[in-house]
């Protein structure tokens, strides 16, 4: 039997109508049809996810199994749809649970930076700072609140399973992507992203991280071949999602678009058999992204459990091959306890969705709050900032649409800002794919009200001529530049796109104090930096973003983020000059949604023949000399360093960190390790790092202990990790090029 949907002809999966139908969903807690946990001892909370996973599995079919086992459609999405798409709240697909026993639908949203397609759905989502712009805060509390108000603004919009948990490492700062991601070092990035994770998880939806793994680039995204060792894997791309995994536990990985040295990232068995469930012991579900899947056996063979967003290959072909011999039970049986065990873990079973009124209020609080720690100074020229009023009668604001908004990243994380695209007309700013949106954050508004004695005037930035102009009658210029970045796109290079440079050049030759605020997704090359006074990366700043840079900006508030992603002085210091550009063949494949095809002719591939060496460790063993390094962010304070003292045994290091300033701050100290010789690593790893607020004159020791796992190396030929013998050399200091404290620890 099919069924004919929006020009499409489907096959109806077997019993899944029915299963859908069957019964009403019920309450968890007793049954709402009088049921009690004697009736379904599954629904006992003081069994572990596991037993519950494992008593519900006995009482299922195998149509109920493999309903689980993929999605039902994506609404918005003519190429997917399914007739029982229209029941999937709007969101990017829907998993049809099972009534009968209990067990819900699983509704999916986008959920990177905020919950995607509000607009679209008549709600409204905060939009909180870019997920890279939130790992500049270094602050693992800052996530954790971060995914606190997507988990709990999902569930009031109808929604149990988010899609947001983006950890990929920066080999290539030009991805599309950059500003979903958590930067370029394993442990930092980790660390932020599980605890993200964990907050996120525990307002009671399925916590999912991705995209799972070597997913660096968007060019030719669906077929490019990531040609990588397994040490390059371990030590880098692996190691961020094994530390997030660790601290969040969530209860879903997504699997990537890309093939992993030949195999498709969702069909691989190194990385998802091997690794994640073998090494890891990961226990959770792995679902594919969106059409990402290419087959029926070799997928289900070697670890993919939910094929997303449709059932092409998990549906009607998955039970044909069990009943025909060629895929086994046990294998049903464990992508079916996954995705159930995923269910108990994050509470969704328990905790049915009652739709409810976002906390608005809560949300821009938070978004704001993060985006102040997430502000990274630059460049601060005598003191230029914070502004100081009293000092200044005019301000040009110039740029940038300053006057009425601030831009916001795209693709599948964007959020919809509320009246609209604030750079068109009132009613004219609906989000479609790929538009380039502003939210109603005006800086200038922002400043006005923090400013009130200052005048401050506004220029577009088109006529280099009349901006200059308004640059040169005002004591003070502040340049808005923006750098928008977006899914399916990479950046054909790191400069400001848009004239933007020349733009800059004109104001600082008129105005010698000249600041220049960059709203980008990564990083910039910068060929005028000598010329301005300041430089301010305030990302994409979310729901609230005017308001903190604002206060950064007028001294309300210190400066502390310090950059989660190395800052190159152009595109020839990278690993890799070019992206390997796609051939005539591959032009049209390569970035959009495949939906299963398989682009088997394709050689499209990427070497990362620079192996661990990815972000700041690049720089350092090749001898480059970056723009801003990794960790680097000054403050309206200083801070000095001093007295360090380490302990071989318990593998601590202390030191003292003082605020040799006027005023409080907060100061993020970071530690790194240099490996003995024999690692054959020439450049140091960042290992831990503490947040120190000080007052004026005040001074804390920090102490930090390092990981084991932050000091091994991972060996091919015994497929191991390894703690070498011998002397670890220890810095630590302000940033990965400013370490004044050294010592040693030993490993006998």
């Amino acid at each position: 039997m099919q069924i004919c949907v929006f020009r499409r002809c489907l096959p109806l999966v077997a019993g899944l109508m029915g299963i859908l139908m069957a019964a009403a969903p019920v309450s968890a807690q007793q049954g709402g049809d009088g049921r009690t946990v004697s009736d379904r001892p599954w629904m006992d909370k003081s069994l572990s996810p596991d037993e519950r996973a494992d008593l519900v599995l006995k009482q299922m079919t195998l149509d109920e199994k493999i309903s689980l086992l993929h999605g039902t459609g994506m609404a918005h999405a003519e190429q997917w749809q399914t007739p029982l798409t229209y029941l999937s709240n709007g969101g990017a697909g829907m998993t049809v649970g099972v009534p009968r026993l209990g067990i819900p639908n699983i509704y999916m949203s986008d959920a990177a930076y905020g919950v995607r397609s509000s607009g679209e759905n008549g709600r409204y989502s905060t939009a909180l700072p870019s997920n890279v712009g939130a790992a500049s805060s270094w602050n693992p509390e800052a996530t954790c609140d971060y995914g606190a108000v997507i988990g709990s603004e999902l569930r009031a919009q109808g929604y149990n399973m988010t899609l947001g948990g983006g950890v990929n490492v920066t080999r290539e700062p030009r991805n599309g992507r950059t500003f979903e991601y958590m930067g370029e070092d394993p442990l930092l990035a980790g660390t932020l992203v599980g605890n993200l994770m964990k907050c996120e998880q525990a307002q009671h939806v399925i916590g999912d991280i991705k995209h799972y793994a070597v997913n660096d680039q968007e060019t030719g995204r669906n077929i490019v071949n990531a040609v990588i060792s397994k040490k390059a894997m371990q030590e880098t791309d692996l190691l961020a999602f094994h530390i997030g995994i660790n601290i969040g536990n969530p209860a879903a990985v997504m699997c990537s678009y890309n093939r992993i040295n030949g195999d498709y990232a969702c069909e691989n068995k190194y990385t998802l058999t091997d690794v994640l469930k073998g090494e890891w012991g990961f226990k959770g579900l792995v679902l594919s992204d969106w059409g990402g899947t290419h087959s029926t056996e070799k997928a289900s063979a070697a670890g993919l459990d939910n094929e997303e967003p449709m059932g092409d290959y998990f549906g009607p072909k998955l039970k044909e091959a069990v009943d025909a011999g060629r895929v086994p039970m046990s294998q049903i049986d464990d992508h079916a306890h996954r995705v159930l065990r995923s269910m108990f873990l994050s509470g969704i079973v328990d905790y049915p969705i009652e739709k409810s009124v976002v906390d608005v209020e809560h949300g821009l609080e938070i978004a704001q709050h993060v985006e102040e720690q997430s502000i990274v100074l630059l460049k601060n020229d005598k003191g230029i900032l914070p502004l100081n009023a009293s000092k200044m009668k005019s301000i040009a604001i110039i740029g940038g649409h300053a006057d009425v908004g601030m831009i916001s990243g795209g693709g599948s994380a964007q959020v919809d800002p509320p009246g609209g695209n604030a750079i068109m007309p009132p009613g004219q700013g609906a989000t479609h794919w790929q538009d380039h949106i502003w939210f109603p954050t005006s800086p200038l508004k922002a400043l006005t009200a923090r400013l009130p004695s200052v005048k401050l005037e506004f220029n577009a930035g088109k006529d280099l001529s009349s901006a200059a102009a308004l640059a040169k009658s005002s004591d003070v210029a502040i340049v808005f530049a923006y750098q928008w970045t977006s899914e399916g796109m990479d950046l054909p290079s790191l400069s400001l796109p848009d004239n933007q440079n020349a733009l800059i050049d004109a104001v600082a030759k008129a105005n010698s104090r000249t600041i220049v605020v960059l709203e980008t997704g990564t990083a910039v090359t910068m060929p005028w930096l000598g010329d301005v006074a300041g430089v301010v990366e305030a990302w994409y700043a979310g729901s609230r973003g005017h308001i903190a840079l604002a206060n950064v900006l007028t001294g309300e508030v210190n400066a502390t983020g310090k950059l989660a992603m190395t800052f190159p002085k152009s595109e020839q210091d990278l690993p890799h000059p070019m992206i390997p550009p796609l051939t005539p063949e591959d032009e049209g494949q390569g970035t959009g949604a495949v939906n299963g095809q398989d682009h088997v002719g394709s050689k499209y591939s990427v070497s990362y023949d620079e192996g661990v060496k990815v972000g700041y460790k690049w720089y350092e063993a090749e001898h480059k000399q970056p723009l801003f390094p990794f960790g680097f962010g000054l403050s309206y304070t200083s801070y000095s360093y001093s007295d360090l003292k380490t302990d071989s045994g318990q593998k601590t290091v202390s030191f003292k960190v003082k605020n040799s300033g006027k005023r409080a701050g907060t100061e993020i100290a970071e530690v790194y390790a240099e490996l003995p010789d024999k690692a054959d690593e020439p450049f140091k790893r960042l290992v831990g790092w503490q947040r120190v607020e000080l007052g004026p004159a005040e001074s804390k020791t920090v102490s930090v202990t390092i990981d084991p796992q932050m000091l091994s190396i991972f060996d091919e030929a015994s497929n191991g990790w390894q703690l070498l013998k011998g002397k670890y050399r220890i810095t630590a200091g302000a940033s990965s090029e400013d370490t004044p404290l050294k010592g040693t620890i030993e490993v006998k």
